[in-house]
């Protein structure tokens, strides 16, 4: 079983661990006033990061969400679903041929605890990698018993209760990877772009999401929509935001993550924004944006 005890760290004041990387971030916070304490989910939030369209920020996002949590106390793994594995890299995962990944855990039963690893220099994260393999679990899961619930079964024998967030970064696809997603979890959090194509096949996103409440998942929520890429400089950016507002009202972040070079330059060196460089803007509206969803988790129903 996975050590996630608080403990695997020495810890600063609010149960925040207290390394150098955490100060950092902590110290960013405080610039904006919010240096307070995040509540922990009374259980264990599973929440699919999930949109078809490719280049939003879906795994930009899973990360440093994650990474944000981690490092306010949270006990976060990372459920890296895409074949592409870029979720893995980022959190500097070990992906070579003898890596057992989530691969594992859909086609072969392997449990996630003996697949996740903890995440270098950020306590209470850990991961669960994709590697290359994953590519053909598409059509692998096609012949398997309840192949759409496979995860939610893996899910299902794991303890949570040591955990209080579950991230899964979804492919840029509609496929039975998705599909095992939206099944095996709680809440549907949808990063959109602030440009001209961002609300371009999310009508489909959504029918999905109402196809699996009907038949698979009745508990199924979108509970996030998080805004990125904002560029303050240009008109179009606020038109897209405004009207993701008026369809979407309280599900929308406050928090726009804007367009960020840090943010870009950070998965090369195998590090979420969040310890590539904690002051910076991406890092500082990543960090408004988990705390957002820490304190969200309050009002949401179990």
């Amino acid at each position: 079983m996975l050590d996630v005890s608080r403990e695997t760290s020495p810890q600063g004041s609010y149960g925040v661990p207290d390394t150098p990387l955490a100060r950092a971030a902590q110290a960013a916070m405080a610039v904006r006033g919010h240096d307070d304490v995040w509540p922990r989910p009374k259980s264990c939030r599973v929440i699919s990061v999930a949109n078809q369209k490719g280049g939003v920020g879906k795994t930009t996002t899973t990360v440093n969400i994650a990474a944000a949590l981690a490092m306010h106390g949270q006990r976060v793994l990372v459920v890296d679903l895409d074949p592409q594995g870029n979720a893995s890299t980022a959190l500097s995962m070990e992906r070579d041929n003898q890596t057992r990944s989530i691969y594992h855990c859909l086609v072969e039963d392997e449990e996630i605890r003996k697949l996740a690893q903890p995440v270098p220099d950020i306590p209470n994260l850990w991961c669960a990698p994709a590697t290359i393999d994953l590519a053909g679990a598409e059509i692998e899961l096609v012949s398997l018993v309840a192949r759409e619930a496979r995860l939610k079964r893996a899910f299902d024998a794991y303890d949570t209760s040591d955990l209080d967030y579950i991230l899964i970064d979804c492919p840029p696809s509609l496929g039975l990877l998705t599909v095992n997603a939206m099944v095996a979890c709680d809440e549907v959090m949808i990063p959109i772009q602030c440009e001209y194509y961002a609300l371009e096949g999310l009508g489909q996103l959504l029918r999905n999401v109402e196809l699996v409440q009907s038949h698979l998942n009745p508990g199924l929520a979108i509970s996030t929509i998080l805004l990125t890429m904002y560029d303050g400089r240009t008109r179009l950016a606020q038109q897209v935001a405004d009207e993701v507002r008026s369809h979407f009202g309280d599900t929308v972040l406050e928090t726009l993550i804007p367009r960020s070079v840090r943010v870009s330059e950070a998965p090369s060196y195998g590090q979420s924004v969040m310890t590539y460089d904690p002051g910076s803007t991406g890092a500082v509206a990543y960090l408004e944006a988990a705390r957002e969803i820490a304190h969200r988790a309050q009002s949401i129903s179990r």
